[in-house]
């Protein structure tokens, strides 16, 4: 019988964080009103703000019902649009996950029933030290009276070392250190694969004596046969100057499914691998295969939680109801399900990480990693490592293998922001990877396939940069597949009341201060500054006016004071603002006056920088006044 779904939002943001709501009628509305299925008593929620219905098994409806704030679902917003588990719902300034999971009823395979009738007599006890068992000692006792097998003693100490096991590198190193015991190899290693693919996911090495170096250089045709024959294999070939090395290697099976391998090597000719060390090695194998396989995924599932926190705790969700947001949401939509590379121009502070970010969590790599990378933030070979990763010993300091972004990005998406600054030699490299989607480490040989998709940005403009022989053209072309302009927050200033309550909430929940939101002296100031710092230079005003302001609502005398400056004296609250705006006004054209029309002979009658006189003149709008001083 199909068991019935249990879905339900689970608040992630705003005044409904921490919530659990259950969706167990065929349609809920929310909204403020009380009325609602699922009220929320928040003034950025409208009465009657969206409802979400049960269209059939598994196919959930969220339709916005003509709200203020509107409803977004993965940072776009809809009007109507099916839900899938996972996804993010915006309603105001409350965020939701909908989680769409099958309910979890208890089985009842079969029954145990306990007797307590009868006398026992305990025979025998087993002294326990500590929170553990204490094995090691009594199998090394039993070993040393030939009472157990030297190789039995290894797998009963590996049996017992994986149950207080926490990773997969420590079953890795216990693997080792123990099969080290009764196999006289040299070094070890245990290499572990996902899929197909020839690179290794995880590797970890070790010499016998526990020497810092321990580096394997593992014969490539031996692993692979190993993992393709599902076989231990013993095998030996000559090394420089006529020695020769003795290789081990036995599969790591999981449910006849090859994990990875076991690798042992050794260069004394006195020491040989027999059949013994290959049962006991394809023994290990088989024991271990499961709790790697367990180890494994539990660290990808805690990366994952890792992951999801980390992007519900970054603001994905653009604000923006004008014509020019209702286009970049148009966008988003129809690139997010392509596989197509995108490049995202536009003026700093515009949102253009927001953007990529949409795209990603809106695409069919949405359950995949998003790795974002500043190309200005590095130097041209810290860039080379951070993208590409390094080998162990490629340069001073690399200590051991690192996987670059790409690798990290394999299957998901990866953002380069500011790719007009890559310098002009790096770009001949990214190239090769767009074209031939492979690269190498740093200090590597083999090349590494990897499946990403590319979404760059830059605030640069790329055709002068082509022309001055900045940037390579064939590079602008392969990043110029598809490609879109972020607007300005000076043309949309519509969306400028929108995103100061989406900011006053935000900042006010982080400093624990209530805002209930802006006056409309201090909306006036903001929607008449022209932002040249777009939409990072408003949250930082809003910010500031959330820390130093005294009151719930948001007042002009808590707006920096380049926003005063620029707003007409008709729309400043109060004499005060309108008499210190004159005087400002008065004092500039006084100066000018008597300096000629001269700014940095003004500047230094008034004791400020010239650069500051220059934006005082044009946030008081003072050209006509200063030209009319000047021809005097």
């Amino acid at each position: 019988m199909e068991r019935p779904l249990n879905p339900r939002l689970i608040g992630i943001g705003g005044p409904v964080e921490g919530g659990i709501f259950a969706l167990a009628d065929e349609e809920i509305s929310i909204g403020r009103d009380r009325s609602n299925g699922l009220p929320i008593i928040d003034l950025s929620v409208s009465r009657r703000h969206c409802s979400i219905r049960r269209l059939g098994a598994e196919r959930y409806e969220i339709r916005d019902l003509g709200s203020r704030n509107g409803t977004a679902v993965n940072g776009l917003p809809i009007t109507e649009r099916l839900l899938g588990h996972g996804d993010e719902i915006r309603i105001g300034d409350c965020h939701f996950l909908f989680l769409l999971s099958e309910s979890n009823e208890p089985t009842n395979p079969g029954s145990v029933q306990f007797d307590d009738a009868g006398d026992t007599r305990t025979l025998l006890r087993l002294r326990r030290e500590g929170s553990h068992l204490q094995l090691e000692p009594l199998l090394d006792e039993a070993a040393a009276q030939s009472r157990v097998s030297g190789s039995l003693a290894v797998l009963l100490k590996i049996g017992a070392g994986i149950q207080v096991a926490r990773g997969t590198e420590e079953i890795a190193r216990q693997l080792l250190e123990r099969i080290f015991e009764a196999v006289p190899a040299e070094r070890g290693a245990v290499l572990l694969f996902e899929g197909t693919r020839d690179e290794p996911t995880f590797a970890y090495s070790r010499r016998r004596d526990g020497g810092a170096n321990s580096m394997v250089s593992a014969h490539s045709a031996i692993v692979a046969q190993t993992r393709r024959e599902e076989i231990a294999i013993s095998a030996s070939g000559p090394l420089a100057g006529g020695a020769w090395k003795r290789v081990l290697a036995a599969p790591i099976m999981s449910q006849s499914k090859t994990l990875g391998v076991i690798y042992l090597e050794a260069n004394d000719p006195g020491l040989a691998f027999d059949e013994e060390h290959l049962q006991l090695a394809t023994a290990v194998g088989r024991i271990l295969g499961m709790p790697f396989e367990n180890a494994r995924r539990r660290e990808w599932l805690e990366a994952e939680n890792r992951r999801l926190r980390e992007a519900i705790d970054i603001e994905h969700g653009m604000v923006g109801a004008g014509p020019r947001m209702r286009e970049v949401f148009q966008f988003v939509s129809k690139v997010a399900p392509t596989g197509s590379t995108v490049l995202i121009r536009g003026e700093s502070g515009t949102g253009k990480e927001l953007v990529a970010r949409a795209i990603h969590r809106n695409s069919p790599r949405a359950d995949q990693p998003f790795v974002a990378i500043n190309c200005a933030a590095l130097t041209e070979t810290l860039l080379e490592s951070e993208l590409f990763g390094h080998e162990r010993g490629a340069f001073t300091g690399a200590m051991m293998q690192k996987q670059g972004k790409l690798e990290i990005a394999d299957r998901g998406t990866l953002f380069l922001d500011e790719v007009g600054e890559l310098p002009l030699s790096f770009q001949t490299k990214l190239l090769r990877v767009i074209q031939e989607r492979e690269f190498e480490r740093v200090g590597g040989t083999r090349p590494i396939r990897v499946d990403v998709r590319l979404i760059a940005a830059t605030n640069r403009d790329l055709e002068s940069a082509i022309v001055s022989k900045a940037f390579r053209e064939d590079l602008y072309y392969r990043l110029n597949v598809v490609s879109l302009v972020m607007p300005p927050l000076r043309d949309r200033r519509e969306d400028i009341p929108l995103l100061a309550r989406h900011f006053a909430a935000k900042h006010g929940k982080r400093a624990k201060r209530r805002v209930a939101g802006l006056s409309p002296e201090a909306l006036a100031c903001l929607e008449a500054y022209d932002w040249p710092g777009n939409v990072r230079e408003l949250e930082n005003a809003v910010e500031r006016a959330v820390v130093l302001g005294s009151t719930d609502l948001i007042i002009p005398e808590d707006l920096p004071e380049a926003v005063l400056e620029t707003t007409p004296a008709a729309e400043v609250a109060g004499g005060y603002h309108e008499t210190v705006r004159e005087e400002k006004k008065r004092a500039i054209v006084a100066a000018l006056d008597r300096s000629g029309g001269n700014y940095t002979e003004a500047a230094r009658l008034l004791g400020v920088h010239p650069n500051y006189l220059h934006r005082l003149a044009r946030n008081l709008k003072l050209k006509g006044e200063v030209k009319k001083a000047s021809s005097k």
